[in-house]
């Protein structure tokens, strides 16, 4: 088949590179002319394990092509896929100006059937705003569809590739035949397609990131009761992840969520509940308690030091808000950095992907390094953030031997309390005394 992908952020790249891989025609475009001239040459501007290759593989076979002409690629595909950014709004709202904008060059250039598919997460009645505003311009000859992502930044490509599931939103059995067409190569490997109306596949994504985020929020509460009560947290969450109720994933403490996603969802779908004159109040209090354990980390670190941190060095291991993607958005390190610096600490940061992200943060506010062990050299203590493989084991005797005090914060529990009491450590991590 042939298809268009309207953005090349990360959903839209990883989407159309995939259904490239599975034999369709795609064609990705996008406003930004220096991004699609990157990605004419194989520059790939995000970082997510086995993107490049799909992509180079795919290019070189023809099936992925990359273009600024929104209007042409919409005029050649039977399918187009809306992929663009629905940034907050101040009021937590998404921003659907971009998803609006392509449903205006799309009624513009149909010229014949056509299918509309949201792949942008977009909330509850976006499908309808679309499809009027194609008929107001005219447009008559197509259908609308919510075809919402599930994808993990890290692990996007086996997210898309092997699926748990595909929601399918439609309002016609024609939309569903050829969306069903479309993911035949998933069908044929028994992931299940689960088709209903496209209103409920625009609420199924908000809520599988709400119910998420609720999940991670909650062992957070448990973790930071467990301080106060002397309880393990390890121990609480094999206790109750092995009940097939709860299960084990999501389970991890640590010092909150981060990303794209979930921050941006459930403010987003609390922001629409109120529109419509009712409140989610069990996610106002999940990104309530987020936004407090973000700052963790900086709460133990201020009960160690006091709360006058000049003349004090910190190394921090990761700035990415979670392992396997250079993606800063809304992660723990811009809040650890702002409020450890306002109380006059020194940075040395390392992450093994993220620093061009983090100096558009942060310039030259704080020192990068190429090295993790380098970025330990006379700091007073070291701060782990993010849970890269390249941390798990380290050479701990190396960080006793850099750091001016053996002291650890341990932000992502990557360390055993017990055998950090035998090498020598004072050691802080989440839920565990």
């Amino acid at each position: 088949m042939k298809l268009a992908v309207v953005g090349t952020g990360y959903v839209g790249l990883v989407t159309g590179a995939c259904l490239a891989e599975t034999g369709h025609h795609v064609i990705c475009a996008d406003i930004d002319a220096q991004k699609i001239e990157q990605l004419q040459k194989g520059i790939i501007p995000i970082y997510e394990p086995g993107l490049e290759e799909i992509v180079e593989r795919n290019t070189k076979k023809k099936r992925l092509h990359f273009t600024v002409n929104i209007a042409e690629a919409v005029r050649e595909a039977q399918i187009i896929m809306i992929a663009v950014g629905t940034p907050p709004l101040p009021d937590g709202s998404a921003d659907l100006s971009a998803v609006l904008a392509v449903a205006d060059i799309i009624a513009e250039n149909l010229n014949g059937y056509k299918i509309v598919v949201n792949k942008s997460t977009v909330p509850v009645g976006t499908g309808d705003r679309v499809r009027e505003r194609i008929e107001k311009a005219g447009g008559k000859d197509f259908d609308i569809v919510s075809n919402p992502e599930f994808l993990k930044e890290g692990d996007a490509i086996n997210d898309f590739l092997k699926p748990d599931r595909i929601v399918i939103g439609v309002e016609s059995k024609r939309a569903e035949k050829l969306m069903k067409e479309l993911y035949a190569a998933f069908l044929r490997t028994g992931h299940p397609v689960i088709v209903m109306g496209v209103r409920s596949a625009e609420l199924t994504k908000y809520a599988a990131n709400g119910l998420l985020a609720t999940k991670i929020t909650f062992m957070n509460e448990m973790a930071n009761l467990c301080e106060v009560l002397g309880a393990d947290i390890t121990s609480v969450r094999f206790g109750i992840g092995s009940d097939k109720r709860i299960g084990p994933y999501f389970l991890f403490p640590g010092v909150g969520y981060g990303g794209s996603c979930f921050p941006k969802d459930v403010n987003a779908i609390i922001r629409t509940a109120a529109e419509e004159g009712s409140r989610l109040k069990l996610l106002e209090t999940v990104d309530e308690v987020n936004l407090v354990q973000r700052l963790k980390i900086v709460e133990k670190v201020v009960r160690h030091y006091g709360e006058d941190l000049k003349g004090k060095t910190f190394a921090l291991w990761g700035l990415a808000f979670k392992a396997r993607t250079d993606d800063m958005r809304e992660a723990a390190a811009i809040y650890t950095i702002e409020e450890l610096t306002k109380r006059g600490a020194k940075i040395q940061a390392y992450d093994p992907q993220a620093h061009k992200e983090a100096r558009k943060l942060f310039g030259e506010r704080i020192d990068y390094f190429e090295d993790s062990y380098d970025a330990l050299t006379k700091a007073d203590a070291l701060l782990v953030l993010t849970e890269w493989a390249e941390f798990r084991e380290p050479d701990f005797d190396e960080i006793k031997t850099r750091l001016r005090e053996a002291i650890i914060f341990d932000g992502r529990n990557l360390y055993e309390p017990e055998r950090m009491k035998e090498l020598g450590f004072t050691y802080y991590s989440i839920g565990r005394v």
